[in-house]
């Protein structure tokens, strides 16, 4: 992705968290990115293009790191530690995406179907690594789909959390919690 590619992508994820996506115009994306229209067209078409990019961006950033981090593990409960560390990672790198992913989830319009898809998908990756450990006796028994969408639901407290500190947000601290808390009832005892 080119410099100027790049700048339209952030700051058009950046005003579609903080004003919502109807609210953002491309007059503004142009103007605080400091392009013209035409450059902004000529590497995407629409504000609905941009916003199907960013998504598909970002869901495949988050989908890539779990592959990569899970790939290293045979252990399942290994496996759900480095989830919930990429989760919170990703909260706190991009914050923005995870809230326009969020905010967008909701509806029926194109875009909530495409966040909802991508939400969606992400959820059934986990869950099929779930599934695999309660297989071979390392997860215990539980409904994998739950277990799943909980473990997805740590993106939303992660912001939560993130959004109410006064202070910078210890990742490490936040991460130990997650693990004494879910990871450890995932465990067969």
């Amino acid at each position: 992705m080119n410099k100027t590619k790049r700048k339209i992508f952030e700051t058009s994820m950046k005003l579609f968290a903080e004003k919502g996506y109807d609210a953002t115009s491309i007059e503004e994306i142009t103007a605080t990115v400091g392009v013209a229209k035409g450059t902004l067209y000529y590497h995407f078409s629409s504000k609905e293009e941009i916003f199907n990019f960013l998504i598909e961006e970002g869901m495949k950033l988050l989908q890539n790191s779990i592959d990569i981090k899970t790939a290293k593990f045979t252990n399942y409960i290994d496996k759900m530690k480095a989830i919930v560390l990429i989760q919170i990672k990703i909260v706190i790198k991009y914050e923005d995406l995870i809230t326009i992913l969020l905010s967008q989830f909701w509806g029926h319009e194109t875009r909530n179907q495409k966040c909802r898809k991508q939400i969606l998908e992400y959820i059934r990756k986990i869950e099929n690594i779930v599934k695999e450990g309660i297989e071979v006796g390392q997860i215990k028994k539980g409904n994998p789909q739950v277990i799943a969408s909980e473990i997805y639901g740590l993106i939303c407290s992660s912001l939560v959390y993130k959004t109410t500190g006064k202070q910078n947000i210890d990742m490490m601290k936040l991460y130990k919690e997650f693990e004494n808390t879910v990871i450890e009832g995932l465990k067969v005892k």
